[in-house]
């Protein structure tokens, strides 16, 4: 990955990272959907557009930053799917079927990327092919760590609230409002790398088996 430039690097990671942010966001919609919430499909987010989907901070400059600063992990969001609670036929199952899809698409576009990856390798392909497929299983690797933690409004964290009493979520749910400031605590404090770390390694090793990667 050295030998490309750093605008080339921005565009072989960027496809990957956007297109899984888009998917994961897609995914929420589509399960939504099948539940009885038809709010994403009449918002139009129900498509792979990036555009739709784009965050501009959690999309374009974060993931940018850690790529440029060498970061160890790479993680970003898009502007998330709107789902209304009230309109699932089994609210507190289906939040959590609902919350549960991002991080499996992501899982399952980890494998796709790493298929590519061991075609890639047996091809001979230019490097920069070779450094899309690696960020792809990174990235989707990443995120569905990340997304699987127990702190509002990630994806791990409607699961618990799914689990939990009406009284007692209530109050869960209210850190919300303070999730973006924990996870930069977290960041900055190397708290959140020690954390996805050892799961990331898992995640990936699992990956690579399935794939027949070494």
């Amino acid at each position: 990955m050295n030998d490309l430039t750093i605008l080339q690097k921005i565009i072989f990671m960027g496809f990957p990272i956007l297109f899984a942010i888009t998917v994961h966001e897609v995914s929420h919609g589509w399960m939504a959907l099948r539940c009885g919430d038809r709010t994403a499909k009449l918002a139009g987010r129900l498509t792979l557009n990036p555009i739709k989907h784009v965050d501009p901070i959690g999309t374009l400059l974060l993931p940018g930053l850690l790529i440029l600063m060498h970061a160890p992990f790479l993680f970003g969001w898009a502007k998330p799917v709107p789902v209304d609670w009230r309109n699932l036929r089994n609210p507190k199952r289906d939040m959590a079927l609902v919350a549960l899809m991002g991080p499996l698409s992501n899982f399952l576009m980890a494998l796709f990327w790493a298929f590519a990856l061991k075609f890639m390798l047996s091809a001979s392909v230019a490097s920069y092919w070779l450094v899309m497929a690696k960020t792809g299983v990174m990235i989707n690797a990443a995120l569905m760590v990340l997304n699987l933690l127990p702190i509002p409004p990630l994806d791990g964290s409607r699961v618990v609230s799914s689990l939990l009493n009406a009284r007692a979520a209530y109050h869960y749910n209210k850190l919300e409002r303070y999730g973006f400031i924990i996870l930069m605590v977290l960041l900055l404090t190397h708290v959140l790398s020690a954390i996805l770390s050892p799961l990331l390694m898992g995640v990936l090793n699992m990956v690579s088996s399935i794939a027949g990667l070494n």
